[in-house]
C-alpha cells in the first residue's frame, strides 16, 4: 500500500521552510558562497560601460549564433585569442521579496515532488523504519540539490562547490524531516 500525498503534507511544507532558512543560513552566516563570486579589479569601468548599453539577460563571449559561424576563421580566431566567459546582467528592479517566496516554492515543490516518489514504495505502517525513510528520501534530495548545478560547472566553469555541499546538507534534512514525520513511522 502507498502512502498518501496527502498524509505527507506537513513535511513537505515544514522542508519547504526549514530548507529556505538553511539555504539562508548557508548563503548569509556560514560564508563558504564567498568565493563563489570575484569582484572585478576595475569593476566600475566595466559596470559603467555595460551601464544603458545593454539590455538585461545573458551573454556568452565569444558567441557564434549558428553553425556556420561556428566555423568562420573569424570565430576561431576569438576562441584561440580569448577571452572566454559569460555575462549575467539583472534588472535594477530586483524583488528580493519574490526571489524569496519563489525560493521557499521552488524548495516546496521539489520536497512535494519527493514525497510522490517516496509515498510509492515506503507504506504508512506502525513498522516504518526511521533510518529507511531517512536514506531513500534523503538519497533523494542529495540527488536533486546535490547535482542541479554540475552541468553549468561543466559548460559554463561555474564555481559549484558551495553548491553541492549545501544540496548534500539539503538533502540530509529533508530526509530527517520526512523520517521523523512519516505516517506511522518508529521513530
Amino acid at each position: 500500500m502507498a502512502t498518501s500525498l496527502g498524509s505527507l503534507w506537513l513535511p513537505i511544507l515544514i522542508s519547504g521552510v526549514v530548507l529556505f532558512f538553511a539555504s539562508w543560513l548557508a548563503w548569509m552566516v556560514i560564508g563558504h558562497h564567498k568565493a563563489d563570486w570575484k569582484t572585478l579589479p576595475n569593476e566600475d569601468q566595466v559596470t559603467g560601460m555595460i551601464r544603458g548599453a545593454i539590455e538585461p539577460g545573458q551573454y556568452m563571449f565569444p558567441n557564434c549564433p549558428t553553425a556556420e559561424e561556428y566555423k568562420s576563421d573569424a570565430f576561431k580566431e576569438k576562441m584561440k585569442t580569448g577571452p572566454h566567459g559569460a555575462l549575467y546582467v539583472w534588472s535594477p528592479d530586483i524583488n528580493m521579496g519574490v526571489n524569496m517566496l519563489l525560493t521557499f516554492l521552488l524548495f516546496t515543490a521539489i520536497s512535494l515532488v519527493i514525497a510522490y516518489l517516496a509515498g510509492m514504495v515506503i507504506p504508512p505502517k506502525p513498522d516504518t523504519d526511521f533510518w529507511f525513510v531517512f536514506r531513500f528520501v534523503g538519497t533523494a534530495g542529495i540527488l536533486v540539490y546535490a547535482t542541479s548545478g554540475l552541468l553549468n560547472a561543466i559548460w559554463f566553469r561555474r564555481r559549484v562547490i558551495g553548491d553541492v555541499i549545501d544540496g548534500i546538507a539539503y538533502g540530509l534534512i529533508t530526509g530527517a524531516i520526512f523520517a521523523a514525520m512519516w505516517p506511522g513511522s518508529a521513530t
